[in-house]
């Protein structure tokens, strides 16, 4: 029970990062009343364009993390980004106040090295095998033991930044200069991963909530660069496989804790399902939600946050999501096309909004529903084709 926004008895949601997922997850808490203070390291972030009210911040800085918190009060914190001072909230969650799902559940999973170490050593999932390095000559040895070609990723990132794949020791200088170039907060240690031969990566957004685990169908995604740039849903894998997906979900979402939706990405290989990451909110290639499931993923997480039953989810349609990424770094630009990609059956257009471009930045998606997979993916591609970055 509380209040409208803006009023003594609010409910009031801090979002730490304030990306398109924020900003789907802003729209999504407002429509059941909550008031949304929307928090980012620059300005007009997508979140912030719809939120009550919203401050710019290094989130990476103790104190000014802190005081943002302290100043607004929030009834609950929900980062979206995992460039975020996660010792601050642990502290802060000891102090009374409530991180989603958990403060450590947020630290764990903001570097590689804590969620890996906990998926492989603590629960002993399937995962790749890895090792971790700290300077050049060190991932050099790492690549050597693991072998070629291998994955080497800054353990701390996001949308694939810094990730790169190594085919032999000669490229070892270049990926350890794209990971320091790619990584966030500072931090110069990398993870060496196996190359696994799988037939599929997906995502099983897991939903933990007062009604226990529920999970939505497998999205199936291709990403570049360690960025998705398009998903679909469902993707078709056995019953056998879907349990044993399932199985590595609640797992290592029982581990995390705490309520909210779990994005946990699996490599699907023929001998077996790999855990690979997990993100403790929503996921991007989730986005293909707004068009296939009866609830979006940003709408489950919203209700598992504020302590409402989430009995089950029901996919509506087949769909798939296409992305629009910029090609150049701009302070102005425009979006062409949309109604070119608006004419396509069942598509619709989400553009984000970003204040400027970047080199690879998502900038929109393109959302399309079919009768089946194959369709909704072409429909997509062919809508996000139709638009266009002018600057």
């Amino acid at each position: 029970m509380y209040g409208p926004p803006l009023s003594t008895k609010a409910k009031r949601m801090m979002l730490l990062g304030s990306g398109e997922l924020g900003k789907e997850v802003t729209i999504e808490a407002q429509r059941l009343g909550v008031e949304v203070i929307a928090v980012d390291r620059y300005a007009n972030a997508p979140a912030m364009q719809v939120a009550h009210r919203s401050h710019v911040i290094n989130m990476l800085d103790d104190k000014q993390l802190r005081s943002v918190i302290e100043q607004e009060k929030p009834d609950v914190i929900v980062p979206e980004i995992e460039a975020i001072h996660t010792p601050t909230l642990q502290e802060l969650e000891k102090e009374g106040y409530r991180v989603i799902p958990t403060a450590t559940a947020a630290r764990l999973t903001m570097d590689r090295e804590g969620i890996r170490r906990l998926a492989a050593e603590t629960l002993h999932l399937p995962t790749a095998n890895y090792l971790f390095a700290d300077s050049l000559d060190e991932l050099r040895q790492a690549v050597e033991k693991i072998g070629t070609p291998c994955l080497v990723k800054p353990v701390m990132s996001s949308s694939g930044k810094g990730q790169s794949v190594c085919g032999s020791l000669n490229e070892v200088e270049k990926s350890w200069n794209y990971a320091m170039e790619g990584g966030r907060a500072k931090n110069t240690r990398v993870i060496v991963e196996e190359f696994i031969h799988f037939d599929s990566e997906i995502t099983v957004l897991t939903i933990r909530s007062v009604s226990g685990t529920t999970f939505c169908q497998p999205i199936g995604h291709i990403q570049k660069d360690g960025d998705y740039i398009e998903s679909w849903q469902p993707h078709k894998i056995t019953e056998t496989q879907l349990q044993e997906a399932q199985e590595i979900c609640r797992k290592v979402t029982d581990a995390l804790g705490g309520y909210g939706i779990f994005g946990v990405e699996l490599f699907v290989a023929p001998d077996k399902i790999y855990f690979s990451e997990v993100s403790p909110r929503p996921h991007d290639t989730g986005l293909v939600t707004l068009v296939t499931q009866d609830l979006s993923e940003f709408a489950l997480h919203v209700r598992a946050i504020l302590g409402f039953p989430i009995p089950d989810v029901t996919l509506l349609t087949p769909g798939a999501s296409h992305t629009l990424k910029a090609s150049e770094e701009h302070t102005s630009y425009q979006i062409e096309g949309t109604a070119d990609a608006l004419a396509i059956p069942r598509t619709q257009v989400r553009i984000f909004g970003k204040p400027e471009t970047k080199i690879g930045r998502r900038m929109a998606v393109a959302l399309s529903a079919a009768e089946d997979v194959e369709t909704a993916r072409e429909r997509a591609r062919q809508a996000a084709s139709c638009l266009r970055i002018t600057y």
